[in-house]
C-alpha cells in the first residue's frame, strides 16, 4: 500500500528551468525507509559522505554510518522519514527519530546535487519541525560533519544554537552537533473543542 502524501499539489511536467523553489510543485511523502523513492537520499548520502570523510574515516565508513540505526527507528509514531518529490522525482528529504522524551533528532538531511542552492534543505526543516511538533516533540537535536560547512551554516541561519565553540577548528570537534526548541503548540480554544 502507498502512504498518502502530506500533501499533493498539482503535478507540473515542465523542467526545473528557473531552479526557482516553488512550493506549490512538491509534494511531501512520509515513507518507510524502504520504500524505493528513497533509494536516491540513500545513494546519495552514501556518495557525499565517502567523497567528504573518505580519507579520515576510511571508505565505506558512509555505509557503516547509514545503517547504523534500525529503519524501524524512522518510523510512527516516534520517527518519520520524508521525502520531497517534485515531477516525479526524490529531490530532498530528511528524517528524525526519537532522541529523548521530548527531543528529536533529525538525521539523513539531503538534496539531490542537481537540486541544491533553491531552499529545499530550508524546506525540509521546516516541514521536519512542523511533523516533529505534531508529534509531542519540543526540541531538535542534530549533528553535521566538520566538512559540510553549507550544512552548519544553514542550521545556524534557521535558529539552531551550536553546542560547540564555533569559533574553533570544526575538524578538531568531530560531529558538529545543534538544537532548536520547538514552538509550543497554542491549544485550541474551549469554544472550539465542544467544551461549555
Amino acid at each position: 500500500m502507498t502512504p498518502a502524501p502530506l500533501h499533493t499539489p498539482p503535478v507540473d511536467t515542465r523542467s526545473v528551468g528557473a531552479r526557482a523553489l516553488d512550493k506549490s510543485r512538491l509534494t511531501v511523502l512520509n515513507l518507510p525507509m524502504s520504500d524505493p523513492r528513497v533509494r536516491p537520499l540513500l545513494d546519495e548520502l552514501a556518495l557525499e559522505y565517502d567523497t567528504r570523510y573518505g580519507n579520515l574515516f576510511g571508505r565505506g565508513a558512509a555505509a557503516e554510518e547509514l545503517n547504523r540505526y534500525p529503519a524501524e527507528e524512522f518510523a510512527a509514531p516516534g520517527g518519520a522519514l520524508l521525502i520531497v518529490r517534485e515531477n516525479g522525482e526524490s529531490v530532498a528529504g530528511g528524517a528524525f527519530r526519537r532522541h529523548g522524551p521530548q527531543t528529536a533528532e533529525f538525521k539523513r538531511i539531503w538534496t539531490h546535487s542537481a537540486h541544491r542552492r533553491r531552499g529545499l534543505a530550508r524546506f525540509v526543516l521546516a516541514e521536519l519541525e512542523a511533523l516533529a511538533g505534531r508529534r509531542g516533540y519540543r526540541k531538535v537535536y542534530l549533528t553535521t560533519g566538520p566538512r559540510q560547512p553549507e550544512a552548519k551554516h544553514l542550521y545556524l541561519s534557521t535558529g539552531y544554537e551550536a553546542q560547540f565553540d564555533l569559533s574553533a577548528d570544526p575538524e578538531t570537534i568531530g560531529p558538529l552537533a545543534f538544537t532548536k526548541n520547538l514552538p509550543t503548540a497554542n491549544p485550541t480554544p474551549k469554544h472550539q473543542r465542544g467544551v461549555t
